[in-house]
């Protein structure tokens, strides 16, 4: 089936939503014969932005929630925000740990659906983040990844005695233009050649290329150039659900 018949199916379906986008036929097609899907986990994934959950609980809050948002509109590096932000805190192991158990993240309504319905079509899922493997792992280990091979994140280093010494800098996700970079080392490892990104940031977007579709997601914080540069833009994960379940046929594993 064709990408523009694949629209006007799911259209048909949700016909009380406004389907919005620059290639939303292209962008089903994308989904639908995706080797590989990648997720941004910040209100996307979940419904915070971890750092700023983190900031919170350090007292940090509304310095770091600046600087978060500068990087979410694409107003800054997300190098220079990234080490900003970590200096303001500077977390240490056990303040990260106290956080998650204080305040447990929270996944998106749908996304646990999503995910195991492209899993169990043979689609490979990813989290890809400019978040920290510390707070990210466990989110992925509740969907059912493995997080040494399914996580590309941040890495928070600590000395010995636990506190902040500092960030990996040689990870993708460190940097400005990294989650593009982070889908070419994907595609590159492991030979994919259908890639989808999908998130709710600047960064997001800048993942296509090497992505063939970036599906912008609005469920969280509606972000007016993320929403322009979407191929896909979507409130709620209901339509990918339908196009995975429906038309990624021939994938079951």
């Amino acid at each position: 089936m064709s990408g523009e018949e694949m629209e006007a199916s799911i259209s048909r379906q949700f016909a009380d939503t406004v389907m919005e986008g620059k290639d939303i036929a292209g962008a089903m097609e994308a989904l639908a014969t995706a080797d590989a899907v990648c997720f941004d986990v910040d209100s996307t994934v979940i419904t915070e932005e971890g750092i700023d959950v983190l900031a919170d609980s350090l007292g940090k809050g509304p310095a770091v929630a600046a600087w978060t948002l500068q990087a979410m509109e694409g107003d800054t590096k997300f190098q220079d925000a990234l080490s900003a932000r970590l200096q303001i805190m500077k977390p240490s192991r056990s303040d990260v740990q106290t956080c998650l158990q204080n305040h447990p993240l929270q996944f998106s309504p749908g996304i646990k659906t999503l995910v195991s319905t492209l899993r169990s079509k043979g689609i490979e899922v990813y989290l890809v983040s400019g978040g920290f493997r510390d707070m990210i792992d466990p989110v992925a280990e509740a969907l059912g990844l493995d997080p040494s091979t399914h996580v590309l994140a941040n890495s928070i280093l600590y000395d010995s005695d636990g506190n902040y010494a500092g960030f990996d800098t040689t990870e993708h996700t460190s940097r400005d233009m990294g989650k593009p970079a982070a889908l070419r080392y994907l595609m590159e490892e492991y030979g994919y050649e259908n890639v989808v990104m999908v998130g709710d940031g600047a960064t997001d977007a800048q993942a296509k290329p090497p992505a063939r579709a970036f599906i912008g997601y609005g469920g969280v914080s509606v972000r007016e150039n993320v929403r322009g540069a979407a191929c896909w833009y979507v409130r709620g994960f209901e339509g990918m659900i339908a196009v995975v379940e429906r038309f990624a046929v021939g994938r079951c594993k």
